[in-house]
């Protein structure tokens, strides 16, 4: 999804990365690739540029190249020092969860619009509290819910509401990837449990099938609990009613490797989205018809978000197409999925 407004602005948005593991590089590369972005400042507590080069760092889909910052680019490792910069109009969080409802507070309140990674927040409770701070600032938050900007699934929103194939039947969303190299390398593998592949991953399609069908009534979910007690596969049946039958599988489990897809059944044909297809990703399947092969748009979803959250400060209207309440409800179904999955039980919402 797009903003609408085409033109190009000569005005640009001073932006800071706070965190500079896989995502907050991932946001770096499209914040230097968008020329309505300046990136001003980059913060980390561990990890920084040397001579204005960040070095790559393992995600869950491949290992990133080194990216060039130059050494205008302005290094900290402290937030307050980033929100004390009356230079930054953007803050960009790309921190563990745990971090995320101190900081995004913390930075609402010195009055800078605030770009947040999933989840908003550990819990919906948390995330109220940033909610409330984002009410009485003038900074705008956005939860950074890719998924509602990804080539060959944003599109979807408009088929399901036009009906364009009819009403929609029944839907599956999937998500299967190996442990993410930054839990490998302790950020979610220690004694604390930080959310695990449901709070970290499946809440990718949980905000999804909201995006599309609203919130359901309530979840039935079984899955794997790993040994530090966070849920690392996730299989979550939504009920919806006399709607349609909706469900969506998330794991950190997979040997090796990262997939993502739906299939999505609609009353005149079946909608079905495979990465490992690439470019022919996107198939839309009739009956008596050949597949046809849907064209993606160029980029990813990180792009996307990116370059909308940038639209929306330049213009002074806040976001739309996600929410900071969308990713409050997010976790709330999040939430009763875990537990559902603890208690084997049907959880209403």
């Amino acid at each position: 999804m797009k903003p609408k407004n085409n033109q190009r602005s000569t005005r640009k948005v001073n932006v800071a990365v706070v965190g500079l593991g896989f995502m907050g590089v991932t946001h770096l590369r499209a914040y230097l690739q968008e020329p309505s972005a300046r990136v001003v400042a980059v913060c980390d507590s561990v990890r920084l540029p040397i001579n204005g080069v960040l070095a790559g760092v393992a995600g869950n889909i491949k290992k990133s190249d080194d990216i060039h910052l130059g050494k205008q680019v302005k290094v900290s490792r402290q937030l307050k020092e980033v929100l004390a910069d009356p230079e930054v109009a953007l803050v960009d969080l790309c921190t563990p969860t745990p971090l995320h409802a101190e900081q995004a507070i913390a930075a609402l309140k010195a009055s800078k619009h605030v770009l947040c990674e999933k989840p908003l927040a550990r819990t919906s409770a948390a995330a109220r509290k940033i909610l409330k701070a984002a009410k009485n600032s003038p900074g705008f938050l956005m939860p950074a819910m890719c998924m509602r900007f990804w080539p060959g699934w944003g599109w979807l929103k408009q088929v399901v509401s036009d009906r364009t194939y009819g009403k929609v039947v029944a839907a599956q969303f999937r998500r299967l990837s190996e442990m993410p190299g930054w839990s490998k390398q302790g950020t979610y593998t220690g004694a604390t449990d930080l959310g695990g592949a449901l709070f970290d991953l499946h809440i990718h399609d949980t905000d999804f099938v909201q995006f599309l069908f609203g919130p359901p009534k309530s979840v039935f979910s079984s899955g794997v609990i790993g040994a530090n007690g966070s849920i690392d596969h996730v299989i979550t049946q939504y009920n919806y009613g006399q709607g349609p039958a909706v469900y969506a599988e998330g794991s950190w489990l997979r040997a090796q490797g990262f997939n993502m897809g739906y299939t999505i059944l609609c009353e005149r044909a079946t909608l079905d989205f495979d990465l490992s297809r690439g470019a022919a990703a996107l198939q839309v399947i009739e009956s008596g018809r050949s597949p046809r092969v849907m064209k993606l748009e160029e980029g990813d979803g990180y792009g996307e978000e990116i370059r909308y959250m940038l639209s929306c400060v330049l213009s002074g209207q806040p976001p739309a197409v996600v929410t900071a309440r969308d990713g409050m409800t997010a976790l709330e179904i999040c939430e009763a999925e875990e537990k559902s999955v603890r208690s084997g039980r049907v959880v209403k919402l």
